[in-house]
C-alpha cells in the first residue's frame, strides 16, 4: 500500500524557508529530525569532508604540466615575435631564432603533454572531436595546429639557410603566419584551462590568469631570444619591460585581493613562499634591471633581467600548481563561495509556494 502524496502547504513552505535561512547564516541547522542523535549519518571534518573523502579532488597533473605551461607560453610568444620581426622589423636574425625556438618549444610541449597522459594514443584520442566549450579540447587542437605550422616554418628556415630558394622562403612565410596565428592563443590558453575548474583559488582568478600566463610566456620568450644573441634589439627590451610591469601588477593584485581565505594558498605555506619568490623574480626585479639597462645601456643588467624572468616564470607555474593542491583540501570553501554568490543575488519576490486555491 503506497502512502498518499503529500501536498506542500503554507506552514511547511515557511518552515523550509526558515531552515534555508538558518543554514545560510550559521552554516548548519539545529532542528529535530534533521540529524537524529546516534544516527549513522556521515560526520564531516574540515580536512576530509564526508566519509574521509574531500568534496574536491586535488589536481592529478604531474610535474610535466607546469613545465608544459612554461615551455608552451615561451613557444607561442616566440612565434608571434618572430613574425613581427620578419614582417615589420626586418630583423632576419631575430626572426630566424624565434622560428627555431617556437618549433623546439612545440616539440617539447608535445612530449611533456604525452608524458603526463602516459601513452601517445591518449593525445590522439583528444583530437577525435572538437569541443569549443572545453579549454582542454581547444588546447589540444591549438597545440596540434601550432606544432605543425611552427615545425614547417623552422624546416623552411633551415632549408633556406642552405639553398635560399624563393619558393621555400614563401612557404616558410606562410607557415610562419599560421604559427603566429595559433601561437597567440597557445601562449595563454593554459590560464583559461586551470581557471575553468572548481579549484577555488584558480577559479577566483579566472579573469587574470590568461593575461598572467600570456605575459609570463612573453617574458620567457624575450629572455630566451636575448640570451641567444639578440640583446641589441630595443623592441625586445620594451616587450620585456611590458611583461615585467604586468607581472608586478599581478603580484599586487594577489596581495590586495579581498577574499583572503580563497587567496590564502598564494600567501601562506610553501605555495605562498613559492608564489612570492616567483613573482619577485618575474616582476619587480627584471623591471628594475631593464629600466637600468635602458638608462645606462648596460648589457650585464639586461642579461641579469633575462635570467631573472626565466626563473620567475618557471617558479610561478609550479607555485600555481601547488596552490591548487592546497586550495582543494578545504572542502567547505566551494560551498561557501557558492553561498556568497547566492546571497549576492536579489531575493525573489515570488514568496513561498502556495496551492492555487490559497493564492
Amino acid at each position: 500500500m503506497s502512502l498518499p502524496e503529500r501536498v506542500p502547504d503554507v506552514e511547511s513552505e515557511l518552515r523550509l524557508l526558515q531552515l534555508r535561512r538558518e543554514a545560510e547564516k550559521r552554516g548548519r541547522i539545529e532542528a529535530a529530525g534533521v540529524r537524529p542523535e546516534g544516527a549513522p549519518f556521515p560526520q564531516a571534518t574540515p580536512q576530509d569532508g564526508y566519509y574521509h573523502i574531500p568534496l574536491l579532488k586535488p589536481p592529478m597533473w604531474t610535474w610535466e604540466i607546469p613545465l608544459y605551461f612554461f615551455v608552451g607560453g615561451a613557444a607561442g610568444a616566440s612565434a608571434v615575435i618572430g613574425a613581427m620581426a620578419n614582417w615589420v622589423g626586418r630583423d632576419r636574425q631575430l626572426a630566424r631564432h624565434a622560428r627555431l625556438v617556437a618549433a623546439g618549444g612545440a616539440m617539447l610541449s608535445s612530449g611533456l603533454l604525452i608524458s603526463d597522459l602516459g601513452r601517445p594514443e591518449r593525445f590522439l584520442a583528444m583530437l577525435r572531436v572538437f569541443k569549443k566549450q572545453s579549454p582542454m579540447s581547444v588546447g589540444a587542437w591549438t597545440l596540434a595546429a601550432f606544432g605543425s605550422a611552427a615545425g614547417a616554418a623552422a624546416f623552411a628556415q633551415l632549408v633556406q639557410d642552405r639553398f635560399d630558394f624563393r619558393p621555400v622562403r614563401v612557404l616558410g612565410n606562410v607557415a610562419e603566419f599560421f604559427s603566429a596565428l595559433a601561437g597567440a592563443p597557445f601562449s595563454n590558453y593554459t590560464g583559461v584551462l586551470i581557471g575553468a575548474t572548481a579549484i577555488p583559488v584558480w577559479n577566483q582568478n579566472v579573469s587574470t590568469l590568461p593575461l598572467h600566463f600570456g605575459m609570463s610566456g612573453l617574458a620567457t620568450s624575450v629572455a630566451i631570444l636575448e640570451l641567444l644573441g639578440n640583446s641589441q634589439s630595443r623592441a625586445l627590451n620594451w616587450l620585456g619591460l611590458l611583461a615585467a610591469a604586468f607581472e608586478s601588477w599581478e603580484g599586487f593584485h594577489i596581495e590586495s585581493h579581498e577574499n583572503q581565505r580563497v587567496m590564502a594558498p598564494l600567501k601562506h605555506g610553501g605555495s605562498g613562499w613559492l608564489t612570492r619568490i616567483g613573482g619577485a623574480f618575474s616582476g619587480p626585479l627584471p623591471l628594475g634591471l631593464r629600466i637600468a639597462s635602458a638608462i645606462t645601456g648596460s648589457r650585464r643588467a639586461r642579461r641579469a633581467a633575462s635570467y631573472s624572468a626565466l626563473a620567475g616564470s618557471l617558479l610561478t607555474r609550479y607555485a600555481w600548481m601547488r596552490a591548487g593542491h592546497a586550495s582543494a583540501k578545504d572542502y567547505r570553501l566551494p560551498l561557501e563561495i557558492e553561498g556568497e554568490q547566492q546571497a549576492s543575488k536579489p531575493p525573489s519576490s515570488a514568496g513561498p509556494m502556495l496551492r492555487p486555491e490559497e493564492r
